[in-house]
């Protein structure tokens, strides 16, 4: 092995990869710096320091601290609990290492590494040999691109032979390469070895996260280890994230704490009045307690007794009944049995639970197309040959060689093959000839196709299963069996396939010698090149070729033309030519390909259906009603890319205009998203500040985008992304391909910049990662590409169209709850601190708490904690259905319309109200009132028991008012509370605790003795008459006067074209590759055709 200088002075020697966000060392600090930087805990814990000084403390200092420490370890064991998953799968699997087991981490820069069939390769790495010959191996690429289709690298030339421990041990090369890059598609190094050097480019590279696929083993250098590679220069960091709820809490805390400070200023200066005033003329008999020896002194330490007093605005009780909650709602996702997949036996998983009610807020969905929208699986649904179309009834297999799993639909095309019908059997001989397909055969009649496109693999199987198989090939032959007779064809050239052309041909020679040249591509270029006799039949396929499309199939032409020896020769000569050619190689090899596919015939059409997951263009519509824009970042091919959008109706033919930018210069892209902006049919943008919704409305449904790679890197350049954001979200639907996993994360954080909107990204692939965690939401499908996603992943699950009931039922139905939640717990908390602020104007300012000790202890953790953790965790407004049903039931969310700087102001005015009647009516009434004795009731503790029982009423009445659904636990916690209170009360004011505590327990009788006068039960009565019956009213009137959707809601509880579809999803180069005879493998079995 060979550690060169270079390699180490800029890359890490490890190959240890931290996923988790915390280690043992770093949990404690950490974590407790996240938690701080919740203003609310901050703000407890300033309080906590303030009940340590006895001087301006009447409540005891474990009131808070128990609390405080409770909140903090709960919400240290979840995000504990939530990270542990990421650090239990790292670094478990074994590589051989020169023949010496190694884990992952051990691996270092400079090391030769042997790597097995199916293994994934563990850094990147520089090929050197492998088993195959020539230095070949195939590798798929789901984890960095989303692809699942079969690639090839090859070794440089020279270290090709290097295949046993002794060669390896012996190779002394130098490699000199560019420095750590994301660029998965580049890479350029040259080695220096015995006094040559050689090029290396990305084609000798095997990078981290493929795995290797047919080939037996491989040998190669490590050139780039742990975060040096290219996948993890791709993953983003992981964030902490918080919702905008948990932000717009940090602000209103910092409000109420500055409410707070101005109610003690207000007070304080009170007590300084007060104490100068009236306070004076009590010293003699009443003097100031040490150290207070002035009136301003007495007004200081009066200022922080209230502090303390009026704290409950925002009790630390608060944040655990969120965690609670959310904890809840993440159980719910669990426990989701129509979110359950009985297929591959998964569960939805909430993986977080601190953003649950951001899932009902989401305006962008951000996906991945590869094993997200798609199965990627594809197959052979209709045909058109000859003019007649087929694809209807059931398919009986009539070979030994079929595919046991192959589905095709009408027996009249079996028949039209068994009967020898000229036409039908040049369709599927063109089909079992025309391809870059790699067929692997171990025993006679089992068949395992390659493919690098599974559009190909697709129309191989399909002529597989009529009868006409292709069995191997070799760099100058193709053997097929038709109709069970075994063929050989010499493969004179092939015509590669690439994005301009947009279609492959090939040239053969049967074995009676007659040359023929098949071709296959997108309908919109191979009917511009056939022979005018065709006209008729075109006007024929070109009908069944709109009739496939409007299915949302993925068409095809196929055609062929017959050449003479001469025609062949002479256009053999120019080939040859144009492919020596030093200068122009490419336009030349196509000028020569333009040449031959010329005046052909047309056979026929196919029509191949990529199979979408299931419930994918329905989830997409109801996605779009609700007011959601979906964009797909894929690594695929544009011409894929795009398909995929018409299956899934992203895409359709009612749109005004699909967009294309695939500029490759700044100027370009630029020229053309201002000439996007400029055209008459395209709204102005929208301004950068989130628009309104009728203005999206007005425009929806008419425009998408579809933008390259390359063009996508000059339109995220700070100079020209906000023309892009601006131009892209005036349209209904847009379309990245070619993107690498960084600018999946960039366009992610662009949307999140400018337009200030929840963001969700959902993949299901390590390319996927870096977007993943970017975005506010990250969703992961465990689906065939690993677990990477889901680890780092917020929620999981198997289908693409869970995400339809995870936002518009548990996402809105947690952002509905939390709201709720917090709206009347604010109102509560307001309603019973207040009331201290009222009662200060008539104490004296002295800082007397109006209620008993005890009940300021239990208020927020016994009496009220129940009923609103139910409302919290249970509360519906609609059924699930009619959350589906009715997809504009989610934009509440979208605008924050449940929970707002506003409806704050809304809740803490009706507490204001509430605290103000439950004061001054008691006050009134009491002052003058007696018992039946005569003896007056206007005593302190009459007054509080009075006010407290009616404050329990009262707020009790007032969340049965705003519970909209009620279950058992509800009716338990709230009327269970409301007995619950009368009985501690009761219990607290027995003669038995003043017998034991009587320095304790100081409303000894109380209970028993206000609660007998009727005149108390009347006050409360009226009390509680005055505060909610001005609540009922005006409830009535706005659903009256002003029905919301979910009001309704309650109370009555065309298919995509793809004239250019011909998508191949392989690399330009694959034909040249099988020609030079390289990639060959033969089985026995095609040795021993091949020399008979």
């Amino acid at each position: 092995k060979k550690k060169t200088d270079h390699i180490i002075h800029f890359s890490s020697l490890s190959n240890c990869i931290m996923t988790s966000k915390y280690n043992i060392v770093t949990f404690l600090p950490v974590n407790l710096f996240e938690q701080f930087q919740e203003v609310a805990n901050t703000y407890f814990l300033f309080l906590l320091i303030l009940q340590l000084i006895p001087q301006i403390s009447s409540l005891s200092w474990f009131t808070t601290i128990v609390p405080l420490a409770l909140v903090l370890s709960i919400t240290a064991v979840k995000d504990a609990t939530d990270d542990y998953v990421s650090i239990v799968f790292t670094h478990k699997t074994l590589l051989n290492y020169l023949f010496i087991p190694i884990k992952w981490m051990n691996v270092r820069v400079g090391d030769i590494i042997k790597l097995e069939n199916n293994q994934f390769v563990a850094a990147d790495l520089l090929l050197l040999s492998s088993s195959e010959p020539h230095g070949l191996c195939y590798i798929e690429t789901a984890e960095l691109d989303g692809s699942t289709n079969m690639k090839v690298r090859q070794s440089v030339s020279v270290t090709s032979e290097l295949g046993d421990q002794n060669n390896l041990a012996s190779f002394d090369g130098e490699v000199v390469c560019e420095p750590p890059n994301n660029k998965l598609d580049r890479f350029c190094g040259t080695l220096y070895w015995r006094d040559k050097k050689y090029t290396l480019t990305n084609q000798n590279m095997l990078l981290r996260g493929c795995v290797l696929r047919n080939t037996e083993a491989c040998y190669g250098l490590v050139i780039f280890a742990g975060p040096d590679t290219k996948l993890m220069q791709n993953s983003g960091r992981t964030k902490f994230k918080r919702t905008s709820i948990d932000r717009l809490m940090n602000t209103l805390v910092l409000w109420i704490f500055g409410f707070l400070v101005c109610m003690g200023v207000i007070l304080a200066v009170g007590n300084a009045v007060w104490e100068r005033e009236v306070g004076s003329l009590f010293q003699s008999y009443l003097p100031w307690d040490p150290p207070v020896d002035n009136f301003l002194f007495s007004a200081f330490l009066s200022f922080w007794s209230y502090v303390i007093i009026l704290n409950t605005v925002v009790p630390i009780s608060l944040y655990v009944s969120v965690e609670v909650i959310r904890l809840g709602h993440s159980y719910f996702i669990n426990w989701d049995q129509q979110m359950f997949c009985s297929q591959c036996n998964t569960a939805a998983e909430a993986r977080t639970t601190t953003l649950n009610e951001e899932l009902g807020q989401v305006e962008y969905i951000f996906s991945d197309k590869t094993g997200t929208l798609t199965q990627n699986i594809m197959s052979f649904n209709k045909c058109s040959i000859n003019g007649q179309t087929y694809g209807w009834l059931d398919f009986i297999p009539f070979n030994p060689l079929a595919d046991p799993d192959f589905c095709f639909y009408d027996d009249k095309l079996l028949e039209s093959v068994k009967v020898g019908d000229s036409h039908t059997h040049e369709f599927f001989r063109l089909l079992s000839l025309c391809h870059t397909v790699m067929s692997e055969e171990k025993s006679e009649g089992e068949l395992l196709y390659k493919a690098q496109s599974p559009d190909e693999g697709a129309l191989v199987t399909a002529a597989r299963n009529f009868g006409f198989v292709f069995r191997s090939r070799t760099p100058g032959t193709i053997t097929t069996t038709e109709m069970g007779r075994t063929v050989t064809y010499s493969l004179l050239a092939i015509l590669d396939f690439n994005n301009i052309r947009k279609r492959m041909s090939v040239i053969v020679r049967n074995p009676e010698g007659r040359i023929r040249l098949y071709c296959k591509g997108a309908d919109t270029v191979l009917l511009d090149r056939l022979h005018p006799c065709n006209q008729e039949l075109m006007a024929i396929t070109s009908d069944h070729l709109n009739e496939y499309a409007a299915d949302g199939l993925r068409t095809l032409a196929l055609a062929y033309r017959d050449l003479s020896e001469d025609e062949w020769e002479s256009w053999s000569e120019s080939h040859r030519f144009a492919d020596k050619a030093t200068d122009c190689r490419e336009d030349r090899l196509a000028a020569a390909y333009e040449q031959i596919e010329q005046d052909m015939m047309l056979l026929g059409a196919t029509a191949i259906e990529d199979k979408l997951q299931e419930g994918v263009p329905e989830t997409i519509a109801v996605l779009s009603l609700a007011n959601i824009k979906i964009w797909v970042l894929t690594g695929d091919k544009q011409e894929t890319a795009v398909n995929i959008g018409y299956s899934c109706k992203m895409l359709t033919d009612d749109m005004t205009e699909v967009f294309i930018i695939s500029g490759h210069t700044v100027q370009s892209v630029r020229q053309e998203l201002r000439s996007l902006q400029c055209s008459p049919p395209l709204p102005p943008s929208p301004p950068l500040p989130r628009p309104p919704s009728n203005f999206m409305e007005n425009i929806s449904g008419e425009f998408a985008l579809v933008i390259n790679g390359h063009s996508l890197a000059h339109a995220l350049e700070a100079d020209m992304e906000t023309e892009f954001v601006s131009t892209a979200c005036a349209c209904k639907a847009v379309i990245c391909c070619r993107v690498t996993p960084l600018q999946k994360a960039q366009v992610v954080e662009l949307i999140k910049k400018h337009k200030k909107a929840v963001t969700l990204a959902i993949g299901d692939g390590a390319n996927d990662v870096s977007m993943i965690k970017s975005a506010h939401i990250g969703v992961g499908i465990s689906g065939q590409e690993g677990i990477q996603a889901v680890l780092a992943s917020d929620y999981s699950f198997s289908q693409f169209r869970f995400l339809q009931r995870l936002l518009l039922v548990h996402g809105r139905w947690s952002y509905l709850r939390m709201c709720r939640f917090l709206c009347y717990f604010f109102y509560k908390n307001f309603a019973f601190t207040m009331v201290h602020f009222w009662f200060g104007f008539f104490c004296g300012f002295s800082a007397q708490t109006v209620y008993d000790q005890y009940f300021i202890t239990l208020y927020n953790i016994v009496y009220t904690s129940l009923p609103v953790l139910a409302m919290g965790i249970f509360d519906q407004d609609v059924p699930d259905q009619r959350s589906l049903e009715y997809p504009k039931l989610y934009e509440p969310g979208q605008l924050n319309l449940l929970f707002n700087k506003r409806e704050f102001f809304i809740c803490i005015a009706q507490g204001i109200y509430t605290s103000v009647v439950l004061f001054f009516v008691p006050y009134a009434i009491l002052s003058d009132a007696t018992q039946s004795t005569g003896v007056p009731l206007a005593d302190y503790q009459t007054f509080a028991v009075t006010t407290a029982t009616a404050l329990v009423i009262v707020v009790s009445v007032q969340i049965a008012l705003d519970t909209g659904f009620w279950t058992i636990i509800n009716h338990v916690f709230v009327w269970g509370s409301l007995g619950t209170y009368f009985t501690i009360m009761f219990a607290l004011h027995s003669q038995t605790l003043f017998r034991i505590f009587p320095n304790q327990f100081h409303f000894v009788g109380c209970a028993q003795s206000t609660l007998l006068q009727p005149v108390v039960w009347l006050t409360i009565a009226l009390a509680t008459a005055i505060c909610i019956v001005p609540v009922l009213a005006f409830r009535f009137l706005k659903l009256d006067l002003k029905p919301q959707l979910a009001d309704t809601g309650r109370l009555g509880a065309r298919g995509g074209s793809r004239r250019s579809g011909y998508a191949f999803a392989h690399q330009e180069g694959f034909g040249e590759l099988i020609t030079s005879g390289k990639n060959m493998r033969l089985s026995s079995l095609a040795l021993a055709t091949f020399f008979c």
